[in-house]
C-alpha cells in the first residue's frame, strides 16, 4: 500500500509499506477515505516531537471503510464506514471508567506523561497513523464508531480531531452566560473553540492571530471580533483596553508549541529545542484574562518544560485546565449540534489533495501558503 512516511525534519515522502494485519483478536484494519494533516502533524515534521522514528506513518485524524476485523470485534463489520478518535484507549483502565479516554494508562508504554495517539512518534505509543491507505485500529469495539448515515464524510472527518478538540477547549474554559472569551490562535482547534464559545453561552468572543486568511475565516465562521497581534505594541494590552481594563473571563490556547509572536521564544523552543515548545500564546492568555478568570489550553507541547507565567497564573488566581481531548465523549452533543444545522465543520476545509501529494501538502500547511487552513488528504485521488 502507499503510506505517508517521515524521513526526518522537514521531509516526507509515499512510500510503499505492507498493508497492515489483525495483530490481536480486538483489531480491526481500516481502508482510509479521507485523513487531514492537523497543526499538531507539523510539530512532528518539524522535528519538534521526541521519539518520532524515521520510517513512521503520521496521521491521527482519518476515517475509512471496515476491511477486516479480529474474531473479538462485535460492533463493527466488514464494509462498515467509521471514524475513528485519535485516541487509542483501551475502554477499561481505571481513567476510561472515567472518560478520560486520552489518559488511558493500557496502550502506551509511556502512559504517565500521555496516552496513546495514531501516527503521534513513539512518545505517543508508536502507533501507525492514517495518512496512508489502511491502518490498524487497536481496540476496536471501543474507539471507531459507525458513521450515520445522514453524516457525510468530511464533516465526519473533522469529528475525529479538530472539532471535538476546540468544543473541548471551550467546555474547559466553564463559560457561563455573557462571557467574554479570547481564543489565540484561528486555526482549526482555534475556529471550532470559538464557535463553541457561542454554543456555550459566550456574549462576546475575540480571536487572535496574525494571519488575515485565517482572521477573516474566524469573522466568517466564528462570528468572531478579530485582533491581528502584529498590529499592537503590546496584544495583551490592547486586550485588556477591549475588556474594560479587567481582562476576557475566559481564554483559550488554541496555538501551542509553535507560537509566533516572540523571537526568543521561538528560538529556543523551534531551533534550539531547549523548550517543550513556546509558550508565548498561553503567556498571553495568562495575562490577558481578568483575575479569577479560566484559562483552557488545547495547544499541544512537548514533554519538556517551557518558561510559563506560573506566577502571574498563581497572583491572579486564575484556573488553568488542559487535557488532549477524550474525542468520543464529545461526539453525542456534536452529532446534535451538526444535525440541527449549529455548525458545519467542513466549512474549514480549504484544501484537498492526493496521497501522492501528501509532501506538497505538509510544505504548504507549514508554510501557510495559498491561505491553507485545513488540508485533506483522499487516498483514492489520482
Amino acid at each position: 500500500m502507499k503510506a505517508m512516511v517521515y524521513r526526518g525534519p522537514y521531509r516526507v515522502r509515499i512510500e510503499e509499506k505492507d498493508i497492515p494485519a489483525i495483530e490481536h483478536p480486538n483489531d480491526a484494519i481500516v481502508r482510509v477515505t479521507r485523513a487531514a494533516i492537523c497543526g499538531s502533524d507539523l510539530h512532528l515534521y518539524h522535528g519538534m516531537m521526541p521519539d518520532t522514528r524515521v520510517g513512521t506513518t503520521f496521521g491521527h485524524e482519518f476515517i475509512g471503510v471496515v476491511e477486516a476485523v479480529g474474531p473479538s470485534v462485535a460492533n463493527l463489520q466488514v464494509g462498515d464506514r467509521v471514524m475513528v478518535p485519535f485516541n487509542v484507549y483501551c475502554g477499561s483502565c481505571w481513567f476510561c471508567a472515567r472518560g478520560l479516554y486520552s489518559n488511558c494508562h493500557n496502550v502506551n508504554p509511556n502512559a504517565t506523561a500521555v496516552g496513546g495517539i495514531y501516527g503521534y512518534s513513539h512518545t505517543c505509543g508508536g502507533y501507525d497513523g492514517g495518512q496512508a491507505e489502511y491502518v490498524r485500529v487497536p481496540f476496536a469495539d471501543v474507539g471507531p464508531m459507525v458513521i450515520p448515515e445522514w453524516l457525510d464524510d468530511e464533516d465526519a472527518l473533522m469529528l475525529t480531531d479538530a472539532l471535538p478538540t476546540g468544543y473541548f477547549g471551550a467546555q474547559l474554559g466553564d463559560i457561563t452566560e455573557g462571557d467574554t472569551v479570547v481564543v489565540f490562535g484561528a486555526g482549526p482547534i482555534g475556529l471550532f473553540a470559538a464557535k463553541s464559545s457561542w454554543l456555550m453561552g459566550a456574549g462576546r468572543v475575540i480571536v487572535v492571530d496574525h494571519l488575515e486568511n485565517r482572521l477573516a475565516k474566524a469573522r466568517e465562521f466564528a462570528h468572531a471580533e478579530t485582533f491581528h497581534f502584529g498590529e499592537y505594541d503590546d496584544i495583551v494590552v490592547a486586550l485588556k483596553k477591549a475588556t474594560d481594563h479587567l481582562g476576557a473571563d475566559v481564554a483559550i490556547d488554541a496555538v501551542g508549541a509553535e507560537a509566533d509572536g516572540n523571537l526568543t521564544q521561538h528560538i529556543t523552543a523551534a531551533k534550539f529545542k531547549l523548550q517543550g515548545g513556546s509558550p508565548i500564546a498561553l503567556n498571553w492568555a495568562i495575562d490577558s484574562v481578568r483575575k479569577g478568570g479560566n484559562v483552557s489550553v488545547m495547544g499541544a507541547y512537548g514533554p519538556m518544560f517551557s518558561a510559563v507565567k506560573f506566577g502571574d497564573a498563581m497572583n491572579k488566581g486564575l484556573t488553568l485546565r488542559m487535557n488532549q481531548c477524550p474525542v468520543k465523549r464529545q461526539w453525542p452533543r456534536l452529532l446534535e449540534h451538526i444535525r440541527a444545522g449549529y455548525i458545519k465543520p467542513s466549512e474549514i476545509i480549504t484544501h484537498r489533495l492526493p496521497l501522492d501529494d501528501i509532501a506538497e501538502g505538509y510544505h504548504m500547511f507549514s508554510a501557510k501558503l495559498d491561505g491553507c487552513i485545513k488540508p485533506v488528504i483522499v487516498p483514492s485521488a489520482a
